[in-house]
C-alpha cells in the first residue's frame, strides 16, 4: 500500500469517527476499503485499530448497528518496546453479520465473528466468535441468553 493510500485511509477513518452525518460516516468507512453493508447504523466516536498496511479485513453486514465509541481492534502489538519479540501480538478480521447490535464502549478483538442478529452489551470485551441470536455481556464477553425469534425471522 502506497504512501499516499496510507495516508487517505487514516485521514477518512478520523473523518468517519465524528462525521456529522451517520451516511457521511458509511461512505467514508466505504473509502477506507472496509465492507460496510446496506441500513448500518454506526454512531460517533468508532475507533478501529489496525496497521495500515495489514491484510486483515473488517466487513460488516446489512442492518447492523453500533453504539456510540465501539472499538474494532484488527490488530495489536506492543509497537516498539523491548517486550515485543515475546511479547502476545494479535492480528485478524473482524466480521459482524447481518442484524447484530453492538452495544457503546464494546471491544471487539482480532479474529473475531460477530454471528446474524447477536448482541454485545454496552462494555463488553469480544474475545471469541459470537454465536447467533446470542446476548453476550462482560470481559470478557461471555454468552447470558440465547434470542428466540417469531416467525418473520429468516
Amino acid at each position: 500500500m502506497s504512501l499516499i493510500t496510507r495516508a487517505r485511509k487514516k485521514i477518512f477513518k478520523r473523518w468517519a469517527r465524528d462525521a456529522f452525518f451517520p451516511a457521511w460516516r458509511l461512505r467514508l468507512l466505504r473509502a477506507c476499503g472496509f465492507q460496510v453493508g446496506r441500513d448500518v447504523y454506526i454512531a460517533d466516536g468508532l475507533i478501529i485499530v489496525e496497521e495500515l498496511a495489514g491484510p486483515e479485513k473488517l466487513t460488516i453486514g446489512d442492518r447492523v448497528s453500533m453504539a456510540p465509541r465501539v472499538m474494532l481492534v484488527l490488530s495489536s502489538h506492543p509497537n516498539a518496546s523491548r517486550i515485543r519479540p515475546f511479547a502476545p501480538t494479535a492480528r485478524g478480521d473482524i466480521t459482524i453479520e447481518d442484524d447484530a447490535w453492538i452495544g457503546a464502549c464494546a471491544v471487539i478483538l482480532p479474529g473475531v465473528t460477530i454471528g446474524r442478529g447477536a448482541v454485545v452489551g454496552a462494555g463488553s470485551v469480544v474475545t471469541a466468535d459470537v454465536p447467533p441470536l446470542t446476548i453476550v455481556t462482560g470481559q470478557p464477553a461471555k454468552p447470558v441468553r440465547r434470542l428466540a425469534p417469531d416467525s418473520s425471522w429468516r
